[in-house]
């Protein structure tokens, strides 16, 4: 099949196709998983050759590389596990980036008491990331029973709290979409309104409400199944709509992290910058190659960050009103030049299929022309990471 390519910078061409040979590469790479090297439990055919181009006489990686999935529901560690199985190469810890591993640059939330939401060992997850006191949905139904009521079966009138000394909760991170929709969508609610203690309905609903801060803002995703799954995303859109419904203001959004945020690019850039000197590179990455398969974030959010780079490197400044805003904290400026985006067509969205709707998240509108529009099509992740070579003149 032949490969696609758009450009959407016109400056883009000095980063691209005009390297000497080297040994020692100038550009790295990041990857999606989902839908691009695994359908659910999967491996995709071509990923085991695919990643035998990036592996030096050693065995180990030659080229930058790092994997950035909006998936919450596991430890960096397990992930990077998974991935050495799946492609035949070790892959450390230190290369993986979670939808929720930005969270860590969040310093100033990390001393409150918040209520998790998501799959998997989500209280582990927290405290990784640095939170110091968390509470899951399941203990704040233990103790406001009443409040879960959606299922005849287990309904118990009992108000609560159970344990009066209860904290009160100060605010609401979500990892990734939980498993019982109802009861979570109800109870975070239920939260936003009374100021963390849900104890009864306070006579004006606190706004702004307390902070709240999610993780992965895919509406899709694919599996085994032979149509693309909801997403975090499709949670996170139930909840702001029933906020909206029933208080008539917007939900806000404190941090809103995993692809397509800027902030994510912005980490990824960093973990890029690490392994490319862990494996003996020590100049600097000028050029990215971010490699997904779906245009909403994947693409959108690669495309997002080359645009934030070209403002840092035309102005001479970090764009700093923004993340640093974000952060409150001062960050350094990032270090790559340019960040290419690449589409696969082994996940949820294709070049010529029907199903190519564009559907960013909300804190993203309005979405500018092009910002969907992958740089190059390509068939599969092994024509991807061929066509960074190409690109970077790197054999």
């Amino acid at each position: 099949m032949a490969i696609m390519k758009i450009l959407l910078r016109p400056d883009i061409a000095r980063f691209t196709g005009v390297r000497h040979l080297s040994s020692k590469p100038k550009f790295g790479l990041l990857f999606d998983i989902d839908g691009v090297i695994v359908r659910g439990k999967n491996v995709l055919p071509p990923v085991p050759e695919a990643f035998k181009q990036l592996q030096g006489k050693d065995g180990k990686f030659r080229v930058p590389t790092v994997f950035v999935t909006n998936s919450g529901n596991a430890l960096r560690s397990q992930k990077a596990a998974d991935l050495s199985k799946w492609i035949g190469i070790e892959v450390k810890e230190s290369q993986v980036v979670m939808a929720h591993s930005p969270l860590k640059l969040f310093q100033q939330f990390h001393n409150k008491q918040v209520l998790i939401s998501g799959q998997g060992p989500i209280k582990e997850i927290a405290n990784e990331l640095g939170f110091q006191k968390t509470v899951t949905i399941q203990e704040l139904v233990n103790n406001f029973p009443s409040l879960d009521y959606v299922n005849m079966e287990r309904r118990n009138p009992l108000c609560g709290p159970v344990d009066p000394k209860f904290p009160a909760i100060e605010g609401i991170v979500l990892f990734s979409e939980p498993i019982s929709w109802e009861t979570s969508l109800q109870l975070m609610v239920d939260v936003l309104m009374t100021n963390g203690m849900p104890a009864g309905l306070p006579g004006d609903i606190p706004y702004p409400h307390i902070p709240v801060l999610a993780c992965n803002m895919d509406l899709l995703w694919v599996s085994e199944a032979p149509i693309p799954r909801y997403g975090h995303g499709a949670f996170l859109l139930c909840l702001e709509s029933l906020y909206k419904k029933i208080t008539g203001k917007d939900m806000i959004y404190s941090a809103l992290v995993g692809k397509p945020s800027e902030i994510t690019y912005y980490h990824a850039n960093h973990v890029l910058r690490k392994h490319a000197r862990s494996i003996g590179i020590d100049h600097n990455v000028d050029t990215i190659y971010a490699i997904g398969d779906n245009i909403n974030t994947d693409i959108f959010g690669a495309n997002l960050y080359d645009k934030y780079l070209a403002y840092c490197a035309k102005e001479q400044v970090l764009k700093a009103d923004k993340l640093k805003k974000l952060l409150n904290q001062d960050i350094n400026p990032p270090s790559a030049k340019a960040c290419i985006s690449i589409l696969v067509e082994t996940g949820v969205h294709k070049r010529d299929s029907n199903f190519i709707s564009e559907h960013s998240p909300r804190d993203f509108l309005p979405v500018e022309d092009g910002l969907c529009k992958p740089a190059f099509v390509v068939e599969h992740v092994g024509e991807a990471i061929k066509v960074a070579f190409k690109e970077e003149k790197f054999d």
